[in-house]
């Protein structure tokens, strides 16, 4: 009885040996060509990169990052990686990564400083860099960490750390100025985590709109910012007998207009609520949700191309001193435009 045919085996993966056996050339020669290219003839380099693609063969980066000092790979750290407004920093990062041929890694620090700190020193030894999404971590934490490692914040601002942030300034106003046009003469600010800089950012602005408005403005919170806090966070609003909610974010905002369903309140004939981020969703839920929207793909994509180039000037040594600012490439913060986005859930003050 014949025997059933067998599978073949996996082809052997073809090695730096057998491209410059093919090219003609010496291995020295092939690993130039991928990590040294300015020491390779250019009409050399063509020919090695054609043979190593004809062979399937591609360079080992454990060795690459031996010969370079830099290991290719960097690390984003996000406070909650369920919040959709971390979808877009992560996208934006992730498309910047793989342009610059760089490797990234996702972290999610659980709302956690303390999380957020044994991360970025337990990955530290193994990337080039951090982009700290939203950090928890203080100021001065924050500075130690920049002295051995390449940082860059988004949604965050610390001094002497390059940063990617949004125009809360202008937005905020934005929200205020669209409140007091529907008649309210004043509004409850849902407060977030008590670390969280957009949080205090946020309710900065809008208090300052509010007193150019001369519209009354009283923060409640703060809420964990999640879709299940917004029941304790419109039952506080009702309480109160608010005509006008702000919310930390949209998750948040979108927990809200749920409670306030479950308890018949009509949004926004009773109460009109805003969030922020235009988060996926923000216009799915019901009513849609007015909020003030954020370039987050811009965000995660500029904080990364920031962080590659942060890293390239320490020249990837592990535990490097940071260099004086004017040497170290630092930028002022980016501040990112912001813009209202109008729907249903916003409309005039009740009479």
């Amino acid at each position: 009885m014949d025997s059933p045919p067998t599978a073949p085996g996996p082809r052997r993966r073809a090695t730096i040996t057998d491209v410059a056996r093919e090219a003609g050339v010496a291995a020295s020669t092939v690993s130039r060509s991928f990590t040294n290219p300015g020491r390779v003839n250019h009409r050399t380099r063509a020919h090695v990169l054609e043979v190593a693609e004809r062979l399937g063969y591609a360079p080992d980066p454990t060795a690459q990052a031996l010969e370079s000092g830099r290991r290719g790979t960097v690390a984003l750290v996000v406070p909650d990686i369920t919040n959709p407004y971390f979808a877009g920093v992560i996208k934006g990062a992730e498309r910047a990564a793989t342009a610059a041929g760089t490797t990234l890694v996702i972290s999610d620090s659980q709302e956690s400083a303390a999380t957020e700190e044994q991360l970025v020193r337990r990955l530290g030894p193994a990337v080039d860099g951090f982009v700290l999404a939203a950090s928890r971590l203080p100021d001065e934490t924050l500075a130690r960490l920049a002295e051995t490692e390449a940082i860059v914040l988004v949604n965050r601002a610390a001094a002497a750390l390059t940063c990617v942030v949004a125009d809360y300034d202008a937005g905020t106003e934005q929200i205020v100025a669209h409140l007091a046009s529907h008649g309210h003469r004043a509004f409850v600010f849902l407060g977030g985590p008590a670390e969280s800089w957009s949080g205090a950012r946020r309710w900065a602005g809008l208090r300052a709109a509010a007193e150019r408005h001369d519209l009354a403005a009283t923060r409640f919170g703060p809420f964990t910012p999640t879709r299940a806090a917004g029941a304790a966070a419109a039952d506080s609003v009702l309480a109160a007998g608010a005509a006008a909610v702000v919310a930390h974010n949209d998750v948040l905002a979108i927990g809200v207009l749920g409670r306030l369903a479950e308890r018949g309140v009509r949004v926004p004939d009773d109460v009109s609520v805003v969030g922020f981020d235009d988060v996926f969703g923000a216009d799915f839920c019901h009513p849609p949700l007015t909020t003030l929207a954020e370039r987050t793909e811009d965000a995660g994509a500029r904080a990364l191309e920031a962080l590659l180039a942060q890293a390239a000037l320490r020249g990837g040594r592990r535990g490097a001193r940071r260099p004086p600012p004017e040497r170290a490439g630092d930028v002022p913060a980016r501040v990112l435009p912001t813009s209202l986005v109008v729907r249903r859930s916003t409309g005039p003050a009740p009479t």
